[in-house]
Formats: structure tokens, C-alpha cells, sequence
């Protein structure tokens, strides 16, 4: 199924498939306490292998996940992409937009560039009708790029849940719709 992926090209960013060699480069963001704050604290190696693992079966089972990106040395600054969301989820199923960055990536817009091209995809390749977008409340970084993608915000969506340290976590729910 991987190969029926598309690679993608934005101004300053590549958006393609994992590789065995972003496994590193993956956990070594996961386990940055700062990147991670919003989902309750840095992952260890076991669960950002399990992370990372995910990606690649939903991305076989669908045909569509997460992508890696890349900057134009090569370096991998984070990832983006649409994650179909099936099963127990509090807003049932649905189709997920999702992006993380190393610090040294942030304020520099390339999150909101790479997940601009996985939302464009979503909409024209998969033919995707709506997909949603949820944050922490505590997270102005990623609402300020939900608000880039002109994603609009849905408060009657907002749920709570487990996080990943046992905690409750909030989401605040966006959502973006394919143009007529």
C-alpha cells in the first residue's frame, strides 16, 4: 500500500514515507519534554517505537497516515499528515489531521505548510469530506495553525479522555470541509 502513496512537495518541504532511519530522529522528538508538554510528557523508546509502528500499520491498512517530512538538507524536522481514526475514540470514527516538530522547526510556519499539503490531500486525493483537528487548551501554537488552515472551530465536538500518563486530557475540536 505504501507505494501508492503519493511523495509531496511543498515551497521548503518534502512530505513522503517513513523510513527505517526516521525511527531515531522520531524518538528522539517524542522524548523532548518541551514538544511533548500537550500530551502529558515525553515518550520513552518503547512507546515512541509503538508510535511509530502504528503509523506504518495505518498507513498499510488505509492507504494513508502520517507522513515524514523533510527539509531540503535532508534533516527531519517532524511529521504531519491525516490519521483515519476508527474504533473507541469519544468522537467515534474519523479522519484526523495531526502535526509535531522539533523545537528547532518551531515559528518558522512549516507546520502550517506541511499540514496545509496533507489537508489539500485529504480533500483531493482521498476525497475526504470533513477532517477534524483537536489540541489541548494549553496548546496556542497549534490552534494559531488550526486557524492558518482556516479550519473552523466546533466547541459542541470538545472531549475528554485518558492521555497517555494516565492523566485527562481536553481536546478542543476544529474541523475543515472540502470546498464545493
Amino acid at each position: 500500500m505504501a507505494a501508492d502513496v503519493p511523495t509531496i512537495e511543498t515551497e521548503r518541504l518534502r512530505l513522503r514515507c517513513w523510513r527505517h532511519a526516521d525511527r531515531d530522529a522520531f524518538a528522539a522528538m517524542n522524548a523532548d519534554p518541551v514538544v511533548m508538554a500537550d500530551l502529558g510528557g515525553p515518550l520513552g523508546r518503547a512507546d515512541s517505537d509503538r508510535k511509530y509502528d502504528h503509523y506504518l500499520a495505518v498507513l498499510d491498512r488505509f492507504g494513508f497516515s502520517r507522513w515524514a517530512i523533510e527539509d531540503p538538507g535532508g534533516e527531519f524536522p517532524g511529521y504531519a499528515g491525516v490519521m483515519p481514526r476508527r474504533g473507541k475514540h469519544p468522537l467515534g470514527d474519523h479522519d484526523e489531521i495531526g502535526w509535531r516538530l522539533v523545537r528547532s522547526a518551531w515559528g518558522r510556519g512549516l507546520a502550517s505548510e506541511a499540514a496545509r499539503a496533507a489537508l489539500d490531500d485529504a480533500f483531493l486525493r482521498l476525497g475526504l469530506d470533513r477532517v477534524l483537528a483537536y489540541t489541548a487548551e494549553d496548546n496556542p501554537r497549534s490552534q494559531a495553525v488550526m486557524k492558518r488552515l482556516s479550519m473552523e472551530r466546533d466547541a459542541s465536538l470538545d472531549f475528554s479522555q485518558t492521555g497517555s500518563a494516565g492523566k485527562a486530557w481536553r481536546g478542543l475540536v476544529w474541523i475543515a470541509r472540502r470546498s464545493p
